[in-house]
């Protein structure tokens, strides 16, 4: 038999049950060692709890305390019960062991390791009953439990109980006695057989319980209604939402096509303006080859003329 670290004073975390409120329970963990242990708490459903703190070193022989806060639900559950549970891991460590340091690999099960290991289960309870009764056993299974146990005494008694015409002795003759006997013995089989009635009639859960039953019930159906307008107003908020996304695609589309004519446009006017450098360019370099051409016939021309 593995050594128990960790001595858990409550195997059950018991949370009061209201719709869209938070709910906060604690749990002590004693430290039965003289050596450092450290510990870590895991659940089934991380998102709907918050565990402080979830892990830790505890000092030998000392004791300490974690809280459990679990978020505002939404849903009622099917006759009020939690599939929810709580693990607690344990482990001996080195003197000097940090919160920090505590780690899922010093909780692996390896051969000459020590790992204790607690499970606990949620419980809830509404607000107008009695933390000591647990909602989830149900009140009705405790009324036919009841009703048979009465049930079954009652037949008992009543057969264990002689009748009247068997208890009293009536002479021989005596009609008007005997008349009154068998009255009272027919009075009493009536009497039991109402009693055997009653006690084999279903025991109803009480008004209390299906006052509370009921005002679940419309809280749910409150809940699902303000869900599903939730839903809808979604929806046409996404709808909204796609159509402008569409809008958006077709303008950038447009954008795009417009970008993509005035670069042409850019080009073909780039283009041009380079042609039109070329020309000018060319016209530049030849007007002085022009202008020295007729400057060397001129100077010909008078020189032949002042030749002769």
């Amino acid at each position: 038999m593995k050594p128990e670290l960790l001595e858990v004073r409550s195997r059950e975390l018991r949370f009061l049950f209201e719709l869209k409120k938070q709910s906060s329970c604690s749990v002590q963990m004693i430290n039965k060692t003289d050596q450092y242990v450290a510990f870590k708490i895991k659940t089934t459903n991380p998102k709907k709890y918050c565990v402080s703190p979830n892990a830790g070193v505890m000092d030998p022989n000392a004791s300490c305390e974690f809280s459990v806060t679990m978020q505002a639900p939404k849903v009622v559950p099917p006759d009020m019960i939690s599939r929810d549970k709580f693990l607690i891991q344990s482990t001996v460590v080195p003197e000097g062991t940090k919160e920090e340091d505590v780690t899922s690999n010093m909780f692996v099960k390896e051969e000459g390791k020590i790992v204790d290991e607690k499970r606990l289960k949620v419980i809830f309870y509404p607000p107008d009953s009695a933390e000591s009764s647990p909602v989830n056993e149900p009140l009705k299974q405790m009324d036919n439990n009841e009703s048979r146990e009465l049930k079954d005494d009652t037949v008992h008694k009543s057969s264990a109980r002689p009748t009247v015409a068997e208890s009293i002795e009536v002479p021989k003759g005596d009609g008007e006695s005997v008349e009154v006997t068998k009255k009272e013995e027919s009075h009493n089989k009536r009497k039991e057989k109402d009693v055997v009635k009653k006690v084999e009639e279903p025991v109803k859960p009480s008004q209390e319980y299906a006052k509370r039953k009921e005002e679940f019930a419309q809280i749910n159906n409150i809940d699902e209604q303000t869900l599903a307008k939730d839903v809808e107003a979604m929806k046409s908020k996404v709808k909204e939402l796609d159509s402008k996304v569409t809008e958006a695609k077709a303008t950038i589309l447009h954008l795009s096509e417009e970008k993509r004519s005035v670069t042409q446009e850019k080009h073909s006017l780039q283009g041009e303006l380079d042609l039109v450098r070329s020309r000018r360019h060319r016209a530049q370099v030849g007007f002085p080859m022009l202008f020295v051409f007729m400057v060397g016939l001129v100077s010909l021309y008078l020189g032949y003329l002042l030749h002769n």
